[in-house]
């Protein structure tokens, strides 16, 4: 049995959630193009017949601005504490820069094996890819690059290869029909989060947390925060439309992962100032 853990770096929003639900052969993770999606540390488990690949999906380098975003740089510093490999994730549509510079400098110095993923190359012109590539073959001293598409699945096998290729002897970490070490709750919470960034705008998504209050057999009760009243009339939406819609595109995913039909009831919430109320922050697993 060969088995290991491999962190994912990368700036804020190149893909790495959705590089992890790709490499995982399913949803792992929650998605979106909003800045600051992944708020912590996930264990993504892609199983072989002789191999366990932990995947430890993580929050983008960023610099602390509240006890929110602090907590979630200190997360991902502690990630790389002991770790295998490390799965540096660059994106083939932005220019790659003094952030992507800086988050080399720290992953290189690691000493465990850097794979490099140029992600996003779908719908890209060969040339533009082959360009990136060399720009992100000067960043450091990797061990292999691999241009791919998480989201068409172009690239995914052989990337997810070329991992397994640097995992050592060891034990399987998880049961084999385990795909995320988060809690049942925390999925929930997850699986709610993503489809309020779906529905709301560009300001709001760092404001937005979720608590689930009750986890039943039959009904699932989730807490929806915001910081201010208008973020609230906005989450709730004319006569609750955006409330009531979240809740329709989550149930599902929702009755899938406990495997039974639920009834979900959100309320929203407001709460000032709760990315600073580390009591919260720390429920939240965060």
């Amino acid at each position: 049995m060969k088995s290991g853990f491999v962190a994912l770096a990368g700036r804020p929003n190149v893909g790495k959630s959705t590089l992890v639900n790709a490499l995982c052969g399913g949803k792992v993770a929650i998605t979106s193009d909003k800045p600051q999606t992944t708020r912590r540390r996930t264990a993504g488990v892609a199983n072989g017949p002789e191999w366990q690949l932990v995947l430890v999906d993580l929050p983008g380098f960023q610099r602390p601005l509240d006890p929110l975003t602090e907590r979630m740089q200190k997360t991902v510093d502690h990630a790389f504490e002991d770790v295998d490999a490390v799965l540096f994730v660059l994106s083939a549509r932005e220019r790659i820069g003094g952030g992507d510079r800086f988050i080399g400098r720290r992953v290189f110095a690691l000493g465990v094996p850097v794979v490099i993923a140029l992600n996003k190359v779908d719908n890209i012109v060969p040339g533009h890819i082959a360009a990136q590539m060399q720009v992100a073959a000067r960043l450091g001293d990797f061990h292999a690059l691999h241009p791919v598409s998480a989201k068409t699945g172009d690239g995914i096998g052989e990337l997810r290869e070329e991992l397994v290729g640097l995992l050592a002897e060891g034990p399987a970490y998880f049961e084999p029909g385990q795909r995320t070490d988060l809690a049942v709750e925390a999925q929930v919470a997850e699986l709610v989060r993503e489809k309020a960034l779906q529905l709301t705008r560009e300001e709001l998504p760092h404001a937005i947390s979720v608590d689930v209050a009750e986890l039943g057999e039959k009904v699932v009760r989730a807490v929806v925060y915001v910081e201010t009243d208008s973020q609230k009339q906005i989450v709730v939406g004319r006569r609750g439309a955006i409330v009531k819609e979240m809740g329709v595109r989550a149930r599902p995913e929702i009755e899938q992962l406990l495997g039974h039909p639920v009834f979900l009831d959100l309320q929203v919430k407001v709460r000032p100032k709760w990315r600073k109320d580390e009591q919260l922050l720390g429920r939240l697993g965060i």
